[in-house]
């Protein structure tokens, strides 16, 4: 049961009324996923569907988007860097050993979840980045290719046109609001007029994604291509473990989309997941960890999502000028098919 000390008035369904129209319906195997990527929960639930474990159904799903460039924020040619280059980040993880598997700052490998799983099952390792992802990826079978496309060329051109605007530079000269780099620090600090200027959801849609399955292993995966602008070498919250997504077979699962420069700094997933064991419904794991970022940035742009082991789940968001209400996606027996679902930001 999803939590019954949560007004679910506050919930918007776009599907059809049923028996689990007021999200009371908690069934396993369940599959949920951040925004409105239809295709990728449809593909995770199909690898669950043919005897897939809940490692291939997550795998699959951030596959899925990766491969249709969702949103332009996951996957090639979207978000290029201060240089024009789009970069990978994703992350992989298994609640029932807590493996974990992630790459960031990857370049010219399209399937950066893969190389995620690959860093997980063919080494001790946890975490590989930049040029030594990418020749890892290329060593383990991976095809090398260029990430940019026409769209992302684009977009660079537009933002080199456009005097660099919006970039994630601060306390720099020449002054980043007027002109492009090189850079140089600047000994007097000072702020920005307009210091979140740079907020745009489609430039932050991770997919994340969380599998549980029908005896209760929970698996999770994100991938992105990280922030449009970034400077080079930029890492985001989407491949760190904690932050961008968190799964425990004991517990349950977790996962983060947004500002992912402030959110990484309060592991939000990890904080949802480690409510949820001490007992929290989803919803209210969920809206804790948006809640103690808050408190911080209280404009922050920010999403997560949150499942138990019994398949109950939740979800919530800060809500901002733009961002009333957040969209993700549901499949359990009870739907049999993916579900958009909303949820009202507070």
């Amino acid at each position: 049961i999803i939590a019954s000390n949560v007004v679910v008035g506050s919930w918007k369904l776009l599907a059809p009324a049923g028996p689990c129209a007021q999200l009371k319906c908690a069934a396993l195997p369940l599959v949920i996923n951040t925004w409105n990527f239809e295709n990728a929960a449809n593909a995770a639930w199909s690898a669950l569907q043919k005897a897939g474990s809940v490692l291939d159904a997550v795998e699959r799903g951030c596959a899925q988007c990766e491969l249709e460039q969702c949103d332009g924020s996951v996957g090639f040619g979207g978000s290029p860097d201060e240089r024009g280059e789009t970069t990978l980040d994703a992350m992989i993880m298994n609640g029932d050993t807590m493996e974990v598997g992630a790459v960031a700052d990857l370049r010219r490998v399209k399937n950066a979840v893969g190389v995620a799983r690959a860093v997980m099952e063919h080494t001790e390792h946890t975490f590989i980045v930049g040029e030594s992802a990418t020749i890892f990826a290329e060593n383990m079978g991976f095809m090398s290719e260029d990430l940019s496309t026409n769209k992302s060329i684009a977009i660079f051109s537009q933002w080199l046109q456009q005097n660099c605007q919006p970039n994630y530079r601060k306390n720099v000269f020449p002054d980043p609001s007027k002109s492009c780099g090189p850079y140089k620090p600047k000994a007097k600090l000072w702020k920005p007029k307009n210091p979140k200027g740079n907020f745009d959801p489609s430039s932050h849609d991770t997919i994340g994604m969380i599998a549980i399955g029908k005896n209760g292993q929970v698996a999770a995966a994100t991938s992105t291509n990280g922030a449009t602008h970034k400077i080079p070498g930029r890492v985001g919250d989407s491949p760190v473990a904690g932050a961008g997504a968190y799964a425990d077979s004991t517990a349950g699962g977790a996962a983060a989309t947004g500002d992912g420069d402030i959110m990484m700094r309060f592991l939000p997933s990890f904080l949802a997941v480690d409510l949820m064991r001490n007992g929290a419904q989803p919803t209210v794991a969920c809206k804790t960890a948006i809640s103690r970022i808050k408190k911080y940035y209280p404009n922050f742009f920010g999403a997560i999502i949150c499942a138990n082991t019994t398949g109950g789940y939740g979800a919530a968001c800060n809500k901002r000028p733009g961002f009333s209400q957040f969209p993700f996606m549901v499949v359990n027996p009870q739907t049999n098919q993916s579900q958009l679902q909303k949820v009202d930001c507070f």
